[in-house]
């Protein structure tokens, strides 16, 4: 039985060309989710597609990067693959767990794929230091209502009731208050 996994990094992106590759490939089950690539967590389609499939089936992927974007996780996949008689094939590279050359490739795309994920933090690194050194750069939003924990400090709660009313960690609250006192 030939099955297929595909993958999309975020809700916005279209899955319909990797699900007509694949079907045209001959897959009869498919497993599609709009999750990062960048590590199995969280991936439950994935996870339900390792253990859906059997001895003598073929897991079909358009490209190694819809798979596993880290060499170990992409291992970590095609070993488990390996150990339930499983082969895997990409409908756009010239890649399978059929023969020592396709192999060979495959470990190769998936050193490619890690390589790019890590490119990509760099540069998303270097562009958050240069806002920052312009100071346009503030970080993320405030997840925490600082107002709210002044109103609960003065009816009295503590750091330990005020964190878990707000579901907070404590050090946060005793953080806030501090930077409070010093304004």
């Amino acid at each position: 039985m030939k099955i297929s996994y595909i993958r999309v990094s975020s809700s916005s992106q279209s899955l319909d060309v990797q699900r007509e590759a694949v079907q045209k490939y001959g897959a009869s089950k498919i497993f599609e989710e709009k999750v990062s690539g960048t590590s199995t967590q969280g991936r439950e389609q994935l996870k339900e597609c390792l253990e859906f499939v059997r001895e003598g089936d073929e897991l079909v992927i358009t490209r190694i990067d819809r798979l596993a974007r880290s060499v170990l996780d992409l291992q970590l996949i095609v070993k488990e693959l390996n150990e339930k008689g499983v082969t895997l094939t990409a409908t756009e590279q010239p890649i399978s767990t059929k023969d020592a050359t396709s192999k060979c490739f495959l470990d190769m795309l998936g050193v490619f794929a890690e390589l790019e994920t890590n490119l990509r933090k760099e540069r998303q690194m270097e562009g958050i230091a240069k806002a920052k050194a312009k100071g346009v750069y503030k970080g993320g939003k405030k997840k925490i209502n600082v107002a709210e924990i002044r109103r609960l400090k003065n009816e009295g709660l503590g750091a330990t009731k005020i964190a878990k009313e707000l579901n907070i960690h404590r050090d946060s609250v005793y953080r806030l208050l501090k930077e409070e006192v010093a304004v």
